[in-house]
């Protein structure tokens, strides 16, 4: 399986560390904005070409799939720009900032028939998946998640403090992570509201949201988001339910008393990304629908883009 990257940051290099560890795939390109970050990417992990433009990766014969790390607003583009060139895709989180573009990558995924993926990655957290084997056994239900996802960044910075040419969002991104996750869980979401407090005078976003959910199987989700949190990072998950609690870190789970619960048996490895990448790699060798496909997660963007009706409306 002959891999190109494109968008060499601080996730896309999360993607390279899990890849390497999956018999069988060979990253042959690294594409990234500036051209000596590209290079020294694929210096390190041993690809043979480097550019700042993903047509050139598309161009190339020996090229399978693409997994793309690019800013948010460019993701639904080059979903379609990857397929329309016969290239299977994996697409970070989120797919698209609009429910329109969302539904033209699910359409051109259909069109083509080609693997078209979203890293929702807590499907595939190893915490994450033992909640959901529990809930398929029957013997654990969600009544309800209380979600906080905080990060400290007044700045326009990414996960290595570095300056962005990009605005990340609270909804389109890091909302997205739970809404999925909560119907992944719980069942389709039936009804949402959300609230948002002052719109940042630079960066042009809200620094702090609060999101409510509620699915058809009756459970509740109330979601807290900021960019003004100066403490713990990171998104944390109380799974309140009829026979247990639970607390999600990433790929770390205990249970309602803070004691430490195995998660090391649910998959072949710890590390939620790699997992993420093994489902793409498996879906296009075995020719079937990954988990959160196209189709699977695109729900997700019907409810933010509601979402995002309501907070225009004021």
């Amino acid at each position: 399986m002959r891999i190109a990257l494109v968008g060499a940051g601080a996730f896309g290099e999360k993607h390279l560390d899990g890849l390497k560890n999956i018999d069988g795939v060979e990253i042959v390109s690294v594409i990234s904005r500036r051209a000596d970050q590209a290079a020294a990417v694929a210096a390190k992990y041993g690809a043979r070409h480097s550019g700042t433009e993903l047509e050139e990766a598309l161009a190339l014969p020996d090229v399978d799939a693409v997994i793309l790390c690019t800013p948010t607003q460019m993701h639904a583009e080059q979903a379609i720009a990857c397929m329309n060139a016969g290239k299977h895709v994996q697409v970070e989180i989120p797919l698209a900032d609009s429910w329109a573009d969302a539904e033209a990558v699910v359409a051109k995924q259909k069109e083509t028939g080609l693997v078209c993926m979203v890293g929702h990655t807590r499907r595939f957290n190893p915490s994450h998946q033992y909640v959901h084997n529990k809930i398929k056994a029957g013997e654990f239900n969600v009544q309800q998640m209380d979600v906080q996802t905080y990060f400290f960044r007044r700045k326009n910075i990414n996960a290595k403090g570095e300056a962005r040419s990009w605005t990340d969002h609270l909804l389109w991104h890091h909302a997205a992570h739970t809404v999925d996750l909560f119907a992944y869980q719980a069942g389709k979401i039936v009804k949402a509201n959300a609230v948002e407090g002052p719109i940042h005078p630079e960066l042009g976003i809200a620094m702090d949201m609060s999101i409510q959910l509620k699915s058809e199987s009756g459970a509740i989700c109330t979601l807290s988001l900021s960019f003004n949190n100066d403490g713990p990072l990171g998104t944390f998950f109380r799974y309140i339910g009829d026979t247990a609690t639970y607390i999600a870190r990433y790929d770390d789970l205990v249970n309602g008393k803070e004691e430490p619960i195995d998660v090391s048996h649910v998959d072949v490895s710890m590390n939620g990304i790699e997992l993420q990448d093994r489902e793409f790699v498996a879906a296009i060798r075995e020719g079937r629908e990954p988990n959160s496909s196209v189709g699977k997660v695109l729900d997700c963007y019907r409810v933010l883009g509601e979402l995002e009706k309501q907070l225009a409306a004021g």
